[in-house]
């Protein structure tokens, strides 16, 4: 039996002067503050990823109040979190900062990047106050994701060993308990298994029993934005980025959110939200994480206002 490949999800983009007087242009005159999760491997306060990207935000947007969750006592112990701690409980140490932090208590944005956007959906559903206003996620996986086309670092031994995991066992409860990409993985092969046994996602998807609360608190979002990157090498289905996700029993056939019974049944809101026009579907003509400053001012940054 082959190994499956698992991605490392890490934020890299970059920025210049000229994203700065291009937004300056746009006449932004008020803040409203900004919560973001990173994604995989990465950690809230990299100097060369969301550590510069804070720094941006706040360069460009006067005033605004940034809080990169850091979930662990240093950025070490945070990156290995991002491999190794139990979503459920990263979630609730989340809502625990979001909820303690003053400057939050009026509502906040969200932006999630790779695994860091389902991460906050989580947030939104969970933990309601105070409240999240919109939820901007780039590249989550929604739907999960099922075989990963590549790891950055093919030599890795984090890499091989999360292959092997998820290739002994993805919904043994030793790994669901303790490999984060096991609980967002998605076997379309076999859903039952994956209904049953998956600890996150299949909760926060409502796979098993519907959670009224979690439907409520959805609808409360003022926006969810979904960026897709259409040239994505590392999720396998890019469609999760906008809810879809391969038929089942398959794994070449994909269907589209509004196709799902997630959608259909209206289980979590999200048909509901698309016909009040809560939900927005972006895409992005670059790779996994990789925008131009052009993109992200015109598209992203009216909803961080």
């Amino acid at each position: 039996m082959a190994l499956i490949k698992v991605v490392v999800f890490a934020f890299a983009v970059t920025v210049s002067e000229s994203l700065l007087s291009s937004v300056w242009d746009t006449g932004i005159n008020k803040t409203v503050p900004l919560v973001m999760w990173h994604g995989m491997g990465d950690s809230c306060c990299n100097p060369l990823s969301l550590g510069a990207f804070k720094k941006m935000l706040e360069e460009i947007i006067p005033g605004i109040y940034v809080l990169s969750l850091q979930i662990g006592s240093n950025i070490m112990e945070e990156t290995k979190n991002s491999f190794f701690m139990n979503v459920n409980n990263q979630v609730k140490d989340a809502c625990d900062i979001i909820s303690k932090d003053p400057k939050l208590q009026g509502g906040y944005n969200s932006m999630g990047f790779s695994q860091g956007g389902q991460f906050l959906r989580a947030v939104a559903q969970r933990c309601p106050s105070p409240p999240m206003l919109n939820l901007i996620s780039f590249g989550g996986q929604h739907q999960g994701v099922f075989g990963l086309p590549h790891c950055p670092g093919e030599s890795s031994k984090i890499c091989d060993w999360i292959r092997m995991a998820l290739n002994v066992g993805a919904y043994t409860k030793l790994i669901q308990e303790h490999l984060v990409q096991a609980e967002y993985w998605h076997d379309p092969l076999n859903e039952e298994l994956y209904r049953n046994n998956s600890l996150f996602l299949a909760d926060i998807n409502q796979e098993v029993m519907v959670n009224e609360s979690y439907k409520k608190n959805m609808l409360s979002l003022k926006k969810f934005v979904m960026v897709k990157f259409l040239q994505d090498s590392m999720v396998d289905p890019k469609d999760t980025e906008w809810f879809g996700f391969y038929k089942p029993g398959q794994s070449k056939e994909t269907f589209t959110l509004q196709e799902s019974p997630l959608y259909t049944e209206d289980r979590l809101g999200l048909k509901q939200m698309d016909k009040a026009g809560q939900l927005v579907f972006l895409s992005a003509d670059g790779d996994h994480l990789q925008f131009s400053k052009e993109w992200f001012v015109e598209n992203i940054l009216p909803y961080l206002t």
